[in-house]
């Protein structure tokens, strides 16, 4: 289950930290599953994989992050389909994609009040709730 959630969130995110932390998600599925066959045949291969995978997992975060700093600072933002200009030169990059629909409006959720002030609620919203 941690490979599938961890492939559909690489493949559908844009936000480059969520793509690393998908891959990471990638990377722990394959080691729950090499962890339970070694269990299962009673054999530490499997557990020793592991351990390889744990490293390539924290060299990739360590990559991962110096690549997320550098490409920030050059773009000001983490969207993946603002770097189709980077590319090989002589050739071209890809087509733009369709734009997305218009946004809905956002609901209106209740807000919290702000620490130490009590909420100003009408006796007619509680007046149901008298044991409260």
């Amino acid at each position: 289950m941690l490979f599938g959630i961890g492939l559909v969130g690489f493949l559908s995110r844009r936000n480059m930290i969520v793509m690393f932390l998908s891959a990471e998600m990638l990377l722990q599925g394959v080691s729950v599953s090499l962890v339970g066959w070694s269990r299962l045949h009673g054999d530490l291969g499997g557990q020793a994989l592991v351990l390889f995978v744990i490293a390539v997992a924290a060299c990739e975060a360590a990559v991962a992050l110096a690549l997320v700093l550098v490409l920030y600072r050059r773009r000001g933002s983490l969207d993946v389909a603002l770097w189709r200009a980077i590319h090989e030169p002589g050739i071209e990059p890809p087509e733009p994609a369709e734009p997305l629909a218009e946004p809905r409006p956002a609901p209106d959720w209740p807000t919290l009040p702000p620490a130490g002030r009590r909420p100003e609620i009408p006796p007619e919203k509680t007046d149901y709730r008298r044991h409260v």
